[in-house]
């Protein structure tokens, strides 16, 4: 009887840790799961996560996606394609949780908010970022920036008689400063859509997930909507301070409302070496 007692106790005793391990692996191969989201062209979906997000990762380029300006856990998603094939977004934010929605095109009826993982407490749900900086010390840098004479070479695209020309790069404190020129030598007046600020991976491998972060300014210095026909402008943009990871580079955006002469410029980490420090105010 006593070595039978000991056999039905070693046999419980196996199956209590059979069914621990069991349970262990299934915690471990858990699966994330995929939340279902319609987006529009025409339309901008806005999604407000628990965290400040921390990076995105979009899984075709037929999709548009930014931080709203000056916020941190809010994401403004729209189509750059009308009827694009079903894709996925996947995003990080800064509590270390990952989040990741199937995108599929609906142009009548996109869910336009959505607000994920409500555990924060509930007297603030939008969170503002901490490093703009004082905005009247960033628009007199900005001035200053603006008129400094230095100029650096070889940053210049020109397309459909426009001119696009990264022509200074400035820093102070926690903020950079990039002046742009845009020139149209063409008779037509360019109507300006967007002037983006993108990180872009450098090569795309076949069949992977391309990944941008679009980094929204700050400020901007002279943003005209308008540029007359043989007229230049010179904008300047004030972003948040960042470098350029390896293999990737900051793909500056020039895209035209209502037509096709789009430009964009290609910026490498080098380039940041001839950063100019603006003085103290």
């Amino acid at each position: 009887m006593k070595n039978f007692n000991l056999l039905t106790i070693g046999y419980l005793l196996l199956i209590t840790i059979s069914a621990f391990a069991q349970q262990t692996d299934k915690n471990r191969l858990s699966k994330i799961e995929s939340d279902s989201l319609t987006i529009a062209y025409s339309k901008t979906t806005n999604i407000v996560f628990p965290y400040a997000i921390k990076s995105v990762d979009r899984g075709s380029q037929d999709i548009l996606v930014q931080k709203a300006k000056g916020l941190e856990n809010m994401l403004m998603i729209k189509a750059a394609q009308k009827g694009f094939f079903q894709t996925n977004l996947t995003v990080v934010t800064t509590d270390g949780k990952l989040y990741s929605f199937v995108l599929n095109y609906d142009e009548k009826s996109p869910q336009l908010n959505l607000t994920v993982n409500k555990i924060k407490p509930e007297s603030q749900e939008i969170y503002f970022s901490s490093e703009t900086g004082n905005e009247e010390d960033v628009q007199e840098y900005s001035k200053l920036a603006f008129y400094d004479k230095k100029k650096i070479r070889g940053e210049k695209e020109s397309n459909y008689d426009i001119d696009f020309q990264l022509s200074g790069i400035y820093i102070r404190d926690n903020v950079m400063y990039y002046r742009i020129k845009v020139t149209n030598n063409s008779r037509i007046n360019y109507d300006v859509d967007q002037l983006r600020f993108f990180i872009r991976d450098t090569k795309k491998v076949k069949r992977t997930a391309s990944q941008e972060i679009e980094i929204i300014p700050i400020y901007i210095l002279n943003d005209v909507a308008k540029i007359e026909g043989v007229a230049e402008n010179t904008f300047v943009f004030a972003l948040s301070k960042f470098t350029i990871p390896e293999k990737k580079h900051l793909a500056i955006q020039l895209m035209e409302k209502n037509g096709g002469r789009h430009v964009e410029l290609h910026v490498k980490n080098k380039k940041l070496a001839n950063v100019t420090v603006l003085p103290k105010l």
